[in-house]
């Protein structure tokens, strides 16, 4: 009875504490490439292009993809289902071509969550900073996770092997 009762007292603290964790999350990594934006730009925009730089687009050999709206830019869309990469959508809902795109990430399975996706392209002398960011509400379950598991070390190692793709990839 007392071991029980424990284990119920340190669970209930596990979940007080959780929630006490913040109600919004935000991820964002940089990197420098060395060339001009209007290389860089097509290789975000235009969802088709991913697949040369997305750190998930290997997760399942037999992804399901399928694109609609616009061809690229300004509503375009992507959705993908997956065995390990889940089933998602994304739609490009600003872009502009000199420096910034605002992505609507809605993913579906295996745990729904919806978040926005930033990338900023800042011009230089001879480099581009690309940063990309996500960020989003943080609902009780990703609360809880995040007790045991930094969403910023995760995504962030994510967003790191992604950015220096992106870079192999416009650097060519």
């Amino acid at each position: 009875m007392t071991a029980a009762f424990i284990i119920l007292i340190l669970v209930a603290a596990l979940l007080a504490f959780a929630t006490t964790r913040p109600d919004q999350f935000r991820v964002e990594r940089l990197i420098a490439i060395d060339a001009p934006t209007a290389k860089i730009y097509p290789l975000i925009a235009d969802f088709h292009n991913w697949r040369a730089w997305s750190p998930w687009e290997n997760v399942d050999a037999d992804l399901k993809r399928s694109y609609s709206g616009a061809p690229d830019g300004e509503r375009a869309v992507y959705e993908w289902e997956g065995r390990k990469a889940g089933t998602g959508r994304m739609e490009i809902k600003h872009a502009s071509p000199d420096w910034h795109l605002l992505i609507q990430l809605d993913f579906i399975k295996p745990l729904e969550g919806h978040n926005t996706a930033e990338f900023t392209l800042t011009p230089s002398a001879n480099a581009t900073t690309v940063t990309w960011a996500m960020y989003g509400p943080t609902k009780f379950i990703g609360k809880l996770m995040s007790v045991f598991v930094s969403m910023d070390k995760y995504l962030g190692g994510q967003f790191e092997r992604g950015l220096q793709n992106l870079k192999a990839a416009a650097e060519k």
